[in-house]
């Protein structure tokens, strides 16, 4: 089948159009003309791989990366830099107009390096082959280099079939001292790490969470802080754009009080907040000891952290605090969390999201009660359509009517 693409979806995805349907290509961009695969098929819609460019788009530029055509790791290597950061941008844009969200952001921040910018790498181990799913499918794609992650990662992920792993999950995280947390999941019994630890600098190996070498965690360091981090604990995978968020963060904070942070983590906005009083929420143990640890690495005082589930502690939700910091996963916040801070009517809410999707969702539910006061997109993910968003919003003051509104009213009188 043939199709000229004509845009991109929010997923970074080509579509265009056949009898009525919506055709999504990944890897097409717009002003391809191409011979397509179809790989599913819906009432209203089709997914289809590429089988043949037949005329390139005149964004098109050259991939460096060998996989990328089939991995499914990335899918934004085949445009310009310039060209992926306008998609992000439209990508929110776009988003916000069709909520009715009356914000229009003007500009991303940028990350310092294109390619190897990521501490952290998950792959499937399928027939002792390791790599990433092919598009669409479960079919494994082998790798031996990512041009994502850092070098470090990619040195000893050429390593990894000296374990002699047929089947299951390893993950790789790396810190700022090139020391690596070696994750791996699998039924099989593992060959000797010896030789990891002798050429590479090993923070610890988990299998199947068994620490059986160093630590199960490392120390991060961004900016001037230093974090614990577990190997099962969710940490920023981006430390320059992470240092840029930290900053943000600070400065947006410099005027509160009382801190609530929602979805904590092992503390990392908690820390970097300006504040009086924080409470941090986080429903992952290991995170929520992290937390703890590394408010007294930063000397940090009157901050207290609990392990709950958010929707379990919306009453604690007061006006006591004037601030609030939702760092949600990419399901966004729930509802009922959302109507509680409307509720008691919160002065500030920073939320930083890594889904624009289900950001705009919330942001609609709290556009009657909230205006952005800032609204910036941070590039945590090159190369990929994915995008990184701070917005700050203050409660409106529904006291005073605005002058616009009071001529709206005498024209309607009169």
């Amino acid at each position: 089948m043939k199709l000229e693409i004509i845009k991109f979806d929010n997923l970074g995805r080509g579509i265009a159009y056949v009898d009525d349907k919506i055709v999504f290509v990944p890897k097409a961009i717009p002003g391809d003309i191409v011979t397509v695969v179809r790989k599913r098929e819906k009432k209203n819609f089709l997914e289809c791989e590429i089988k043949e460019i037949i005329k390139p788009s005149k964004l098109r530029k050259e991939v460096i990366c060998p996989y990328f055509s089939l991995c499914g790791g990335c899918d934004l290597m085949q445009i310009s830099t310039s060209e992926k950061l306008e998609f992000k941008l439209n990508l929110v844009n776009e988003l916000l107009h069709k909520n009715k969200i009356d914000f229009v952001v003007k500009d991303i921040i940028k990350n310092n390096k294109e390619y190897n910018y990521r501490n952290k790498i998950t792959l499937k181990i399928v027939d002792g082959l390791i790599g990433y799913y092919e598009n669409l499918s479960h079919k494994l794609v082998p790798i031996d280099y990512c041009y994502l992650v850092t070098d470090e990662i990619n040195n000893v992920l050429k390593e990894i079939k000296r374990l002699n792993i047929q089947n299951g999950e390893v993950t790789i995280r790396c810190n700022y001292k090139n020391e690596l947390l070696i994750i791996i999941n699998t039924l099989d019994k593992i060959a000797s790490y010896d030789y990891l630890i002798d050429n590479f600098l090993i923070a610890g190996i988990i299998v199947n969470d068994e620490c059986l070498y160093g630590d199960d965690y490392f120390i991060e360091k961004i900016n001037d802080y230093v974090f614990k981090v577990s190997y099962n604990s969710f940490f920023q995978v981006n430390p320059f754009i992470c240092g840029k968020l930290f900053n943000y963060i600070s400065n947006y904070t410099s005027d509160s009080k009382n801190v609530l942070d929602l979805y904590c983590g092992v503390g990392t906005l908690s820390i970097v907040a300006n504040h009086d009083y924080l409470l941090g929420v986080e429903i992952v143990d290991n995170a929520i000891k992290d937390a703890n640890l590394n408010k007294n690495f930063n000397l940090k005082k009157n901050i207290d952290f609990i392990c709950s589930d958010t929707k379990n502690v919306i009453d604690k939700i007061t006006s006591k605090f004037d601030t609030i910091i939702l760092d949600p996963p990419r399901s966004g916040v729930d509802e009922k969390v959302l109507n509680k801070i409307k509720e008691v009517n919160i002065k500030k809410i920073i939320y930083v999201s890594c889904n624009p999707l289900t950001l705009v969702r919330d942001l609609t539910l709290l556009k009657n009660n909230y205006r952005i006061e800032d609204f910036m997109l941070l590039d945590m993910f090159p190369n990929t359509h994915h995008v990184e968003s701070l917005v700050v919003l203050n409660i409106m003051n529904k006291g005073k009517i605005k002058k616009e509104q009071i001529i709206d009213i005498v024209n309607k009188t009169i």
